[in-house]
């Protein structure tokens, strides 16, 4: 695991956004996972301002999304796909039949999930998942207690996730109670994982990820076990680790 310490959250966005362009750049085919969140929108900023500038092209590329709420249609403001849509997809040359979401309006969502599984590994597997990070030690929704070897699942979120999310919505009682998300098995089969971390919320969870047992009850110190993983983190976020060192 490689640890990249920046300053904030802006020299956050910038490494992270220049990891990514020069892996499209090497190779243009690839299949990008990406997060939403309010962690990865600086880095989708910057992704916008060097296609804009510099050209480069996303047409050949595939993606695909971390999760998706149950219960939220497409072009609902609080969707997922709506969040991509309008914080990275509309203004590059993605190919918009080329982005996939899981689709939280599914009839059958368990199907949805084999459906999506088979979806990437018809891409042929994630090459850069990017992650967030809950303050619970989550990844993509997979809370505390979630197998290791989860493929995509219907999960119910916890307390402290819908209350971080509020944010976005009118109250916590519209805050969807259910979710798809890729499985941590899903994730770990990805080539290469870009983990974003930022803030002193994160603090905790960031040093039982570095220096904690990987245990299922904080989902992210699985990434100890995963071949190729770059760690971008704050001061903030890597206060505690640093205490502990």
């Amino acid at each position: 695991m490689e640890i990249i310490e920046v300053q904030d959250y802006e020299e956050m966005s910038q490494k992270a956004a220049q990891i990514i362009i020069s892996k499209v750049i090497h190779n243009p085919e690839m299949v990008i996972g990406f997060a939403t969140g309010g962690t990865p929108k600086g880095t989708y900023r910057h992704l916008i301002e060097d296609h804009q500038k510099n050209g480069t092209s996303y047409s050949r590329i595939s993606s695909v999304n971390l999760d998706e709420y149950a219960g939220l249609e497409a072009n609902s403001p609080n969707s997922y796909r709506y969040y991509m849509n309008h914080s990275l997809f509309n203004h590059l040359d993605i190919n918009m039949d080329q982005t996939h979401v899981p689709n939280g309006t599914a009839k059958q969502l368990e199907e949805e999930c084999r459906r999506y599984d088979g979806l990437i590994d018809e891409l042929g597997g994630v090459d850069l998942q990017i992650l967030g990070m809950g303050v619970n030690g989550h990844i993509g929704f997979n809370e505390p207690g979630t197998s290791f070897t989860s493929p995509t699942h219907v999960v119910e979120l916890a307390e402290s996730t819908r209350k971080a999310n509020a944010r976005y919505f009118e109250s916590l009682e519209d805050v969807p109670t259910h979710a798809v998300t890729m499985g941590i098995g899903t994730i770990m089969k990805s080539k290469h994982i870009l983990l974003l971390v930022s803030g002193n919320e994160k603090a905790e969870a960031l040093a039982n990820l570095q220096k904690g047992a990987v245990t299922e009850e904080v989902p992210a110190t699985i990434l100890n076990h995963h071949p190729q993983v770059t760690v971008i983190a704050d001061k903030q976020a890597l206060s505690q680790t640093l205490t502990r060192r």
